[in-house]
């Protein structure tokens, strides 16, 4: 079976980062809506990665956020 499509993206994201020890904290911010989500993992884990998953974290809320306010 088929993946679902991903939502679309915010046009424009910014980022938190904190690091804690063996952990980064990134947390992405929807500059339109001001919606936050936020993400955990490895401090060995590029930075990259860590900000693409965030950033599609985010997304997921969005549309989430807007299905929930059409019932």
């Amino acid at each position: 079976m088929a993946n679902p499509p991903l939502p679309p993206m915010p046009r424009q994201i910014l980022y938190e980062i904190k690091r804690n020890g063996a952990y980064v904290r990134v947390c992405a911010i929807c500059a339109d809506t001001g919606i936050e989500a936020v993400m955990v993992g490895p401090a060995t884990v590029g930075l990259f990665s860590l900000k693409q998953n965030a950033a599609r974290k985010l997304a997921y809320v969005i549309e989430k956020q807007r299905q929930e306010r059409r019932r």
